[in-house]
């Protein structure tokens, strides 16, 4: 049965909602949105760079949770995040044992939120207790201290469907912890400090290949809407500082400490964070002002884009992937739940989605949809639904772009990767949108890059990035 509102246009039931859950509930898990295969749209148009490497397309399977990759759990969701550790392994930010052992492990126990957080958090507390042989090095504590953090992360992602939701900050704050641990053991270790937001500080780390006074380029990495600080080491800083580069990393509303602990959400206005940040940096001697870069992994790839419209002092600017509109990257399905009207909305979605959803979509939303909403993430802590859907779905709406891309003056680099499954066809727009310099990149499963932000393949993704990069602001 179709219901029809006022104007006469039709309103999603419970059912036709539900329907658009089952089919994308793991990819929701993942990144907010529903998995697909690379379509038309995704193509490479004739004359304009494409991909990564000559070498044509290999095409993956159609169907399954990731296609054209190994297959680790069914679960899309489980699958995506494990990958991602798998990856990181490449920059000492986690170990191919370590990660195929707790999969092992998880499996065993049956695959679910809760398994996979515990399985993950107790990873975490093994490599922070003392190893057998006495204590560690001041080496083997820092990668063990890294790697620590990575496995937080993974089981952080997933805390909002276990048993145990109410131990997210309790589990961040470990994961950041060991972040910490880790940045007081690098040589030179970063410089800390608080940038001024609003009414609070965004923490930031400032890394740098050694303590010498002169001026270099310096990348500012911008993360998404669920990533952690050691994801930014794994996707930039590594990178940046084997190039000779510095790397800010920082914590803005919606993420880190300020959405874990102090509960800022996000912000539609990016270039309120990123211009403090860039006045930060150019106080200091030992960076380039005029060589000051901007990266946005995932959804930074929409947030990092937003900033570069409105601040013209960022050199260059590379989105990972571009992404013009978070809120398409939501099925259908959960898209028409909204209306202009917030009571109405709101009876949507509390009479006729949640009483059916099952746990494992339940999880999923709450994981979605907390960063844009104090009220959703403390029921989601407290193990509820949450039930005004209106106000955090008008700000991720809001996060729309696609009227200021045009706008951006520094020379972009869009990436887009073969199977993107959460924002298919928003790279090639983003693009297409630019009127600065550009270049087009396609990551692709010919070389295990496939999949959004290329979970298997981060040195790959860094060498396009700090390539590309490396050439826009070298010093003529």
């Amino acid at each position: 049965m179709t219901h029809l509102s006022r104007d006469g246009a039709p309103v999603p039931t419970r059912r036709t909602a539900l329907a658009g859950l089952a089919a994308g509930a793991g990819a929701l898990m993942a990144a907010g949105c529903t998995p697909s295969g690379a379509s038309p749209a995704d193509s490479p148009s004739p004359g304009r760079p494409t991909t990564a490497s000559a070498t044509a397309s290999a095409s993956g399977p159609g169907g399954g949770p990731t296609p054209g990759v190994m297959t680790l759990f069914d679960d899309p969701g489980l699958n995506f995040s494990a990958l991602l550790a798998l990856g990181a392994a490449g920059y000492g930010s986690a170990e191919v044992g370590e990660v195929l052992t707790a999969v092992n492990a998880v499996t065993k126990a049956g695959p679910s939120a809760q398994t996979y957080t515990r399985t993950f958090r107790e990873l975490g507390d093994r490599l922070l207790t003392t190893p057998r042989g006495g204590t560690p090095g001041r080496q083997t504590a820092r990668f063990r201290t890294l790697r620590a953090a990575q496995y937080y992360g993974q089981a952080l992602f997933f805390v909002l469907g276990s048993e145990d939701p109410g131990s997210e900050e309790q589990l961040y704050r470990a994961g950041r912890r060991a972040w910490d641990a880790f940045c007081e053991r690098c040589d030179p270790a970063p410089v800390t400090a608080g940038v001024a937001y609003g009414k609070t500080r965004m923490p930031v780390w400032f890394f740098r290949p050694d303590e010498a006074d002169r001026r270099r380029p310096t990348v500012i990495l911008t993360n998404g809407s669920d990533g952690q600080n050691v994801d930014m080491w794994t996707y930039g800083v590594s990178a940046a500082l084997e190039r000779g580069w510095n790397a800010l990393v920082y914590d803005g509303p919606g993420q880190g400490q300020l959405l874990f602990v102090e509960q800022v959400v996000f912000t539609p206005r990016w270039e309120r964070v990123v211009t403090p940040l860039i006045d930060w940096l150019r106080e200091r001697s030992d960076v380039d002002p005029g060589r000051i870069a901007l990266t946005g992994l995932s959804m930074g790839g929409n947030l990092a884009p937003r900033a570069a419209a409105f601040d013209h002092r960022i050199a260059a600017l590379v989105a990972m992937p571009g992404c013009v509109s978070p809120w398409l990257g939501f099925p259908p399905e959960i898209r028409r739940i909204l209306t202009p009207d917030k009571e109405r909305t709101n009876a949507i979605w509390n009479k006729e989605v949640v009483p059916d959803l099952d746990p494992s979509d339940a999880a999923t939303l709450k994981k979605r949809f907390e960063p844009f909403s104090v009220q959703a993430m403390t029921e989601a802590r407290e193990g509820r639904m949450f039930t005004d859907f209106h106000t955090p779905a008008r700000l991720i709406s809001s996060l729309d772009i696609g009227d200021v891309v045009g706008r951006i003056k520094a020379p972009t680099l869009v990436l887009d990767y073969e199977f993107e499954q959460f924002y298919p066809g928003q790279p090639r727009r983003m693009y297409d949108g630019l009127t600065a310099p550009k270049d087009y990149v396609r990551l692709t499963a010919a070389t295990g890059a496939q999949l959004h932000c290329s979970p298997m393949a981060p040195q790959q993704h860094c060498e396009v990035v700090f390539d590309w990069l490396q050439e826009k602001l070298s010093v003529r």
